[in-house]
């Protein structure tokens, strides 16, 4: 590690997670995009790598090698995968970067099936990479970016033709991991004939975004938060995920999923429970797996009663979900889904988790929102809750809505806020890409952010009995309550919360800004 010439000051530090037990590549090593053609290799993995390089986190003489079934030279290849990498137009420094990116990415083509093109996939790195290696050692790092329908071949191709005898092997999956609890197992199983749990890097791309890794932080390091966390204090949480688009003609991909198997089971369920866990031995990868493997395991499998699901309608111009040319005309796919669940643990015992996530809404928003309960009455009337807000993304956040007297000569509690914005506070801070975050987490062998097999399968657990009741395999399917394109959700969405305690603020609340006089 780099030093600055004085001594390090050790307020702040977190030794667990600085530890040199992780077993970082740092020579030697090849890094194999498998999907390279496609469009999440092309919109995040390597843009992703290019930042890494860029910030001088790539292993020493790190060679990429990009394979898919597409036939294209290596002028095509680099066009491809720089396309969604922003460089401006007066960063030199940049663009030479950029041309020695490209000048160790190399591409192949091959099958994702076939025991002979994964061979070819082997000597071409073998011959035109490792031969020049100085020593012995020789890494490898893959990269499935694929469809879940070849997870398994191209796993047991790559430990067949493609894994180093002379060196540490690791494998990158994509979600999603099946598509219910019986799926997930077969897909973890046959995995597991192959690749063990320690080589293995399963990716939930929310957990390496930095207001979630914040989390650990802001509970476990402050006395005035933590002490109040737990159901003496809160009423409710929410967790709510936004998009104001639809499926754009994606349709037929996301009708095979819908919107609890794409946001909620994987990426919002990972927030609760870094949210709701105990406090961990150490902020080691194992120590923090296990508190969340504990907690999930608290959550029974969700009710039908505490589910509301929606399908957006055309309305402001936009077409509606079964305008979509690739969604069957009948499909009762929700777009939209609210879920309530429940920890049975002494910590949480009666506090609703409300989960939200919908396509085709008012605006771009992912956040948890944390409203404590009512202060005690008498003294004062209709005041509003305490509120801890985590904005995940966009514009990266943390405020405490709190109650302070207003502004001059009146007497009276209004609604004001302590907030950390990012950008304000931390100027000259780029928060880096949740992408850039984990691969240098898989390169380190730092599994920390990654999801363990035990916890897919409690998780599938939770999601899979109310999944089946949407799929028709337990009886009619329910039909989603329409909600119009570019609005907050179903109209029922209010009554919905409200049920399980959640009290809105005064309507003249706004933040950041308020006008005291509109009060």
């Amino acid at each position: 590690m780099a030093t600055t010439g004085r001594p390090r000051a050790m307020s702040g530090t977190i030794p667990s997670m600085e530890s040199s037990a992780h077993d970082a590549l740092k020579d030697n090593t090849v890094i194999v995009v498998l999907g390279a053609s496609g469009d999440l290799a092309k919109k995040k993995t390597y843009p992703a790598l290019f930042g890494l390089y860029r910030m001088g986190f790539l292993p020493r003489d790190v060679h990429i090698v990009g394979y898919a079934r597409t036939k294209m030279d290596d002028a095509e290849y680099h066009k491809r995968i720089t396309s969604y990498i922003k460089i401006a137009d007066n960063d030199a420094e940049g663009k030479e970067k950029l041309e020695e990116f490209k000048k160790f990415s190399f591409y192949i083509s091959g099958g994702y099936e076939d025991g002979p093109s994964f061979e070819n996939l082997n000597n071409f790195i073998v011959d035109n990479i490792e031969s020049k290696y100085q020593s012995k050692e020789r890494n490898r790092l893959f990269y499935l970016a694929l469809p879940p329908s070849v997870f398994i071949p191209v796993a047991q191709h790559l430990k067949e033709q493609c894994y180093s005898k002379d060196g540490k092997n690791r494998i990158i999956v994509e979600k999603p991991f099946g598509k219910d609890l019986e799926s997930c197992r077969q897909l973890l199983g046959s995995l597991k004939q192959h690749w063990t749990e320690d080589e293995t890097f399963r990716i939930d791309h929310y957990l390496g975004k930095e207001m979630v890794k914040n989390i650990l932080v802001l509970r476990f390091a402050n006395v005035a938060l933590s002490s109040g966390w737990d159901k003496n204090s809160i009423s409710n949480v929410q967790i709510t995920f936004k998009e104001p688009f639809g499926t754009e003609g994606r349709g037929g991909y996301f009708d095979e999923f819908g919107i609890i198997r794409d946001i909620l089971q994987n990426h919002l369920l990972q927030v609760l429970s870094i949210l709701t866990m105990e406090r961990p031995v150490s902020f080691s990868a194992e120590d923090i797996r296990d508190e969340k493997v504990k907690v999930l395991r608290a959550i029974p499998p969700i009710e039908r009663s505490d589910t509301l699901l929606g399908q957006y309608v055309a309305a402001n111009g936009k077409p509606g979900y079964l305008d979509d040319d690739t969604v069957p005309h009948n499909s009762v796919c929700p777009t939209f889904a609210a879920t309530t669940l429940w920890i049975h643990n002494p910590r949480w015992e009666g506090v609703p988790f409300i989960l939200k996530a919908g396509k085709a809404l008012n605006e771009a928003k992912v956040e948890v929102r944390i409203q404590f309960k009512d202060v005690t009455q008498g003294i004062f009337k209709d005041i509003s809750r305490n509120e801890l807000v985590i904005r995940i993304q966009p514009s990266e956040a943390v405020y405490l809505k709190l109650n302070t007297k207003t502004p001059g000569l009146n007497t009276r509690a209004i609604p004001t806020e302590m907030d950390l914005t990012y950008k304000r506070r931390f100027t000259e801070i780029k928060i880096p890409e949740a992408y850039e975050a984990l691969i240098l987490d898989a390169l380190r062998g730092d599994h920390s952010n990654f999801v363990r097999d035990d916890e897919l399968d409690v998780a599938w657990k939770i999601f899979t009995p109310i999944l089946h009741w949407i799929d028709g395999k337990a009886g009619p399917a329910p039909k989603p309550v329409p909600y119009p394109y570019g609005s907050r959700g179903p109209k029922e969405l209010d009554s919905f919360i409200s049920k399980y305690g959640f009290k809105r603020t005064v309507a003249e609340y706004t933040w950041p800004i308020m006008n005291v006089s509109a009060l």
